[in-house]
């Protein structure tokens, strides 16, 4: 090549790199253009899906390698037959390196799920803790690979998260491109988890981000697509459940039987909930009443799971070979009422010890069981109006999970994406509404909104409620040196009569102080720790307040309506 051709050559790279530099700062910058924030969904959709992929596999490889069986969807029927301390040891020792994994990993010891998806999506812009979370996936597989009785759909959709998380801040992302791209990213995890395109996108939009913005509805779709192309790559399309024939609706004399079991779902679905969370109450008062150190936490549930094991094997692990068998009417009536009772305890256990994993699976099995109880009396009773106890099943499936989900759309698709059985969605649709309706009452709308509620942190009342806890006094004070500060002196004598606020508080503490006193503004305050008089930084003018809540309301109004 002659000098001059060189010289060409090394100017268009040159002139390359520059393009390329000025287009990432554009970025940065200015965030995404719509057809490169397509692109980017696709290439976080694909991320998210091997990442689920690779979750799920490395759950087989260990029950695989811990319980010696090739078949894990056959899991309970193989742990029949190991010896005792078997069952006892795996789950024990699973729950002892999970509390060591989030005991050194994490701040609270306790593991990542939707519910810190969601709080993310709401008040992070789309952001959540990645060394937590990577902690608590590993922690997480732990836990299903040795025996936990939870589900993985938890830990695969913070792992998602983990990585949009990644993304957006790499690219500065604001608030809006930061959840669009959360959803990305969760529609991928469910839709590779569960081979469902269709729930998936719908669950990122009706569970996470929580509105159906048209803006977020396009590359959402696009990331599902590709998390589905990568499960059907490993596993060839194949549904979770296969039934052995279509249900069979008497409509109209049939409807009332499923409204029933919509009710039954229902208060099934908020006993399961408030067992987990009960659980976790009584777990914290023992651990700080006998000083157990919290990385033995998760080892004494694991210890109980094997205990229960060595009877009842069913309660091990995610549990589709129980739910399998009760979609197909395999199970007697008394044991699908016993091992209903028995998963729900072993699902307390497993969450309230602080194990890691996800509610949805074992929802599914929990509302498939009691769907075939409920279906085995109604058949009983009125035999010649009845359907099959298949029909119902697969009602109560969608039902309990709908209602502990807090998603009635993207359950009753993801049922049906399952199971392949699109004939029976009436039946489905009829019970999943009334249990919705039903346990929504019961609990904060849902299980993961109840989970947040428990932290102090109001997101189902909505963005009314939690948007004042986003501002902290301290960013939305007018500072002592601002042209139209507070009176200084006035400040110290409202501080003298108690009436001021940490920096450190929120909006969500100074406003309803404004409504009591009636006063236009609070002096905002350092408190030390010793002794010494607080220090001076500024004042909160109400006028501010209320101004920064509108501005943060109207945002995401317009967000939600885009």
């Amino acid at each position: 090549m002659s000098p001059q051709n060189q010289s060409y050559l090394a100017q268009q790279i040159a002139l390359g790199r520059a393009s390329c530099a000025e287009a990432w700062q554009v970025l940065r910058q200015k965030g995404p253009s719509k057809i490169t924030f397509w692109f980017i969904a696709l290439l976080v959709g694909i991320a998210a899906g091997f990442a689920a992929l690779f979750f799920r596999k490395g759950v087989n490889w260990l029950q695989q390698t811990l319980y010696g069986t090739d078949d894990v969807q056959h899991l309970h029927t193989f742990i029949s037959g190991l010896e005792w301390y078997w069952i006892i040891l795996i789950p024990t020792v699973g729950g002892l390196v999970t509390g060591l994994i989030l005991h050194h990993f994490t701040r609270d010891a306790r593991a990542r799920s939707v519910a810190d998806v969601i709080v993310g999506s709401a008040l992070h812009d789309g952001r959540v803790e990645g060394r937590a979370g990577i902690a608590s996936a590993l922690a997480s597989m732990v836990t299903l690979g040795t025996g936990g009785s939870s589900g993985r759909e938890g830990p695969v959709v913070h792992l998602a998260a983990v990585i949009s998380t990644w993304i957006n801040r790499r690219m500065n992302a604001d608030g809006i491109t930061g959840r669009d791209l959360l959803g990305c990213a969760v529609a991928a995890a469910v839709s590779a988890s569960f081979n469902a395109p269709i729930a998936g996108a719908l669950f990122a939009l009706e569970v996470v981000l929580r509105h159906f913005a048209v803006h977020a509805f396009a590359p959402i779709v696009i990331a599902s697509v590709a998390g589905t192309v990568i499960n059907r790559l490993e596993f060839d399309g194949m549904t979770e459940f296969a039934l052995p024939t279509t249900g069979e609706l008497q409509f109209y004399v049939e409807l009332p039987a499923f409204l029933l079991l919509g009710l039954t779902c229902g208060i099934v679905a908020a006993a399961l909930m408030r067992a987990v969370f009960w659980a976790d109450d009584i777990g914290n008062h023992i651990q700080s009443r006998t000083n157990l150190p919290r990385y033995l936490r998760p080892m004494v549930a694991g210890a109980m799971l094997g205990t229960i094991a060595l009877w009842f094997p069913h309660i091990i692990g995610v549990g589709y070979e129980t739910t399998s068998l009760a979609l197909t009417g395999e199970l007697a009536l008394h044991e699908a009422t016993v091992f209903a009772v028995l998963k729900v305890i072993a699902v307390a256990i497993t969450l309230g010890g602080r194990m890691g994993g996800g509610i949805f699976s074992p929802s599914l099995m929990l509302g498939a069981l009691v769907g075939l109880a409920f279906g085995l009396i109604a058949t009983g009773i009125f035999p010649d109006v009845s359907g099959s106890t298949s029909l119902y099943a697969l009602a109560g499936m969608g039902a309990v999970a709908a209602a502990v989900l807090g998603a009635p759309i993207s359950t009753t698709l993801i049922v049906f994406e399952l199971t392949g059985d699109w004939q029976t969605g009436l039946a489905v649709m009829v019970a999943v509404s009334m249990s919705t309706a039903l346990g929504s009452r019961l609990v904060n709308r849902s299980f993961f909104l109840t989970q947040i509620e428990r932290r102090g942190i109001h997101l189902a009342a909505g963005p009314q409620a939690y948007l004042l806890a986003m501002f902290s006094a301290a960013k939305t004070m007018r500072p002592m040196d601002h042209p139209r500060a507070a009176d200084e002196a006035r400040c110290w004598e409202m501080i003298g009569e108690g009436l001021y606020i940490d920096a450190a508080a929120t909006l969500e503490i100074a406003i309803p102080i404004f409504e009591k006193t009636g006063a236009q503004f609070l002096p905002v305050v350092m408190l030390s720790a010793d002794a010494a008089p607080p220090e001076l930084l500024g004042a909160l003018f109400h006028v501010d307040a209320l101004r920064a809540y509108n501005r943060a309301l109207a945002a995401t109004a317009a967000e939600e309506h885009s």
